[in-house]
């Protein structure tokens, strides 16, 4: 006898959690194209394939839903069937987690001074995920009943543990690389630290609702609350890249606030003039500072501290 609970029960709860994490997506979408409409061309695809596959994958795991509790309400059999559309959302929740994690790797390879090996670290992670998502697919779309996906438990595990995987280490680059190129100044030292905390938090719950995907179908193989937690994964990668682009213009707005620009444009220079000093930043990163007022208090202190010094001799 099916418990529906921890079944179609915890299937439900994960298609309304999923619809409502789209509803951000979609707002955070909107605020995207009308504030940041003269991004580059490619990342103005990214975020428009990524919306796309999102909004499919949240209408195959609805037309799942509904054929389980709706078409087939009071026929018990059918509950032991597989509907296609569940096996097909699994290939567009990785398409999603591929695109915003090869977003990310790119952001590692530029801050890392494009080295090769940190870049290929992430990449294995990332393509050897889709590369199990795809597998997983074709394995399964050939399946008629959820007794027979717990031949491929192993292999649903894989994508959960690569996933996660994948997101710690780009976590764990941008703030390495980010830590590494603090400057000195209590300003720019602000800001490289709130990057750092928006790198965790960007990564934080993709990696969480992986692990417990992967702890859900480990501990409790015999339910659905493992694809409770998976309906969510894309959508929280496809809000975690709309929040990082989005936040862009707040962040600038801060270090305005601060007297202070910051670019990740990979520009390396050292100049210095009386009311304003640029430095040269290792990891490909330069932070052009206003510091015409710490200039002015440095110089000041300076002039005290001398003659401070004359008197007393």
């Amino acid at each position: 006898m099916v418990s529906l609970d921890n079944t179609f029960g915890a299937f439900l709860i994960g298609v309304v959690i999923s619809a409502t994490l789209y509803g951000v997506t979609c707002v955070q979408t909107w605020y995207y194209f009308t504030r940041y409409g003269s991004d580059p061309w490619y990342i103005r695809f990214l975020v428009a394939a990524v919306l796309v596959s999102d909004s499919v994958h949240q209408a195959l795991i609805t037309h799942t839903v509904y054929t389980y509790l709706v078409t087939d309400f009071g026929i018990a059999e059918d509950l032991e069937t597989l509907v296609w559309s569940l096996i097909v959302e699994v290939l567009f929740n990785g398409l999603t987690a591929l695109m915003v994690q090869c977003f990310l790797s790119m952001r590692v390879y530029r801050l890392s001074n494009k080295s090769i090996v940190a870049t290929a670290s992430v990449l294995s992670l990332v393509i050897g995920e889709f590369v199990l998502v795809v597998i997983y697919v074709a394995k399964a779309i050939n399946f008629t009943t959820f007794a027979q996906l717990t031949e491929l438990k192993s292999l649903s595990m894989s994508v959960n543990a690569l996933a996660a995987a994948g997101d710690v280490l780009i976590a764990v680059f941008l703030c390495t690389l980010l830590q590494q190129s603090r400057t000195g100044f209590r300003r720019s030292d602000t800001m490289i630290s709130k990057l750092i905390l928006f790198s965790i938090n960007t990564g934080l719950l993709t990696s969480v609702c992986a692990v417990m995907s992967l702890i859900s179908i480990t501990v409790w193989p015999n339910t659905f609350i493992y694809i409770a937690f998976y309906f969510c994964l894309g959508r929280l990668y496809c809000n975690s890249l709309l929040a990082t682009l989005n936040a862009r213009k707040s962040l600038r707005g801060d270090s305005r606030d601060e007297n202070m620009s910051l670019s990740l444009q990979g520009i390396q220079k050292s100049t210095a003039s009386i009311g304003t000093s640029q430095r040269r930043l290792p990891n490909n990163i330069s932070i052009k500072i206003d510091t015409t007022q710490e200039y002015v208090r440095d110089e000041y202190s300076s002039a005290n501290s001398d003659l401070k010094s004359a008197q007393a001799v």
